[in-house]
């Protein structure tokens, strides 16, 4: 999509090629020395061994956490996913402390979590970067560009869109999106107040089914037309007609 989980890849091959002696995709690069290389990237379980989704990212990441040094190169693609909120982030939060002051090694951290973003101003190490994107029309446009700086928000229900879930899907979770955005702004207990408030299932299933396409004038007169068999002025005719019945 944006891109952001392709720049850590990306960056994590670069160093492998240079340091093999290879050639890299820039006028100049300055790396350095990496004598070990951690990724932890996607979701996947291990129902075998009893593992959630959660827990095999949890069981990665503590890892990492464990083995990394001032010479290593870490990339981490989201953490915190498969919990609660509040949880995740608070994971989240502390795994990049702990990059930052105890293993104080390379890392680049890709995130949701907004909040993240102002540890910049506590943590002389840290820099934050955003893969750039516009609105358009009501529209994302994806620029594949990566710039310094930080989102102040994301694009979930946009993506939604794309993805082609149902009208009423997006819209009832643009009017969630909307209601809990605006509690934001507010003290914990305005929000809990706005949480109780909606009225989750208020809205019948009939209402919530996607309605089904009106059959457009046009489209009757067209349903029983036979081309091949029309002569042009008949066609000609039916054009006019037709002209006529989009005019009304």
């Amino acid at each position: 999509m944006a891109g952001k989980s392709t720049f850590l890849r990306q960056n994590a091959l670069l160093v492998v090629l240079a340091q093999m002696g290879s050639y890299i995709p820039a006028t100049s690069a300055n790396i350095g020395i990496v004598t070990q290389l951690f990724s932890r990237v996607g979701a996947s379980d291990d129902l075998a061994r009893g593992h959630s989704t959660f827990m095999v990212e949890m069981v990665e990441t503590a890892a990492i956490l464990n083995q990394a040094d001032e010479r290593s190169l870490v990339i981490l693609d989201e953490i915190g996913r498969g919990t609660a909120t509040y949880d995740g982030l608070s994971i989240a939060w502390a795994t990049l402390e702990y990059l930052h002051d105890k293993n104080k090694c390379r890392a680049l951290f890709a995130t949701h979590y907004h909040e993240l973003a102002s540890l910049s101003d506590k943590l002389p190490g840290l820099t934050n970067a955003t893969v750039s994107v516009k609105e358009f029309k009501e529209e994302i446009v994806f620029l594949y560009k990566v710039v310094l700086g930080f989102a102040d928000r994301s694009y979930g229900v946009q993506v939604a869109k794309l993805a082609g879930m149902p009208q009423a899907v997006l819209k009832r979770a643009a009017e969630v999106l909307n209601k809990l955005s605006s509690s934001d702004k507010k003290d914990s207990s305005d929000k809990n107040r706005v949480l109780a408030q909606l009225p989750l299932f208020e809205k019948s299933l009939t209402e919530l089914a996607p309605t089904p396409n009106k059959v457009h004038p046009i489209e009757l007169k067209l349903k029983d037309i036979m081309p091949d068999e029309m002569s042009p002025k008949e066609a000609l005719e039916l054009i006019y007609i037709l002209k006529e019945t989009l005019s009304d």
